[in-house]
């Protein structure tokens, strides 16, 4: 069973959004399908938008979890995963905290803060 609550929060003048994945044990196999059509476009570079990459940092919270690995664990490989390359323009800036609410299995909920979990890069867009 998987339930997560991502909560997120980007610039400051953008209000917060939150979304839900929940699957039961029969539908867990849909969302890692899911997981695996984003994980074939990154391979063939193709940048992810934001619902991507909240969907791959819940299917990695969800193996962490379940590997037994510890919250600081679990934030330190997520703040390393993704580099702005792999995502859409206005992504990284748009994730500036995630908290994720994770409920797997038969586990108490945990709560995994990830501050900045995509680096931004030092673009800067110019009139021409």
């Amino acid at each position: 069973m998987i339930h997560i609550k991502a909560i997120v929060k980007g610039e400051e003048d953008v209000p917060p959004f939150t979304k839900i994945f929940e699957y039961d044990s029969n539908s867990e196999k849909i969302f890692f399908n899911g997981v695996q059509v984003i994980k074939n476009r990154l391979s063939q570079n193709l940048r992810i938008n934001i619902n991507e990459t909240l969907m791959v940092f819940a299917a990695l919270i969800v193996n962490q979890i379940r590997d037994g690995k510890s919250i600081v664990e679990i934030q330190e490989m997520a703040s390393s995963f993704f580099s702005p390359e792999k995502v859409m323009f206005g992504v990284p800036e748009s994730m500036r905290k995630v908290i994720f609410e994770a409920k797997i299995d038969q586990n108490q909920k945990q709560v995994i803060t990830l501050i900045e979990p995509i680096p931004t890069s030092d673009y800067i867009l110019t009139p021409k």
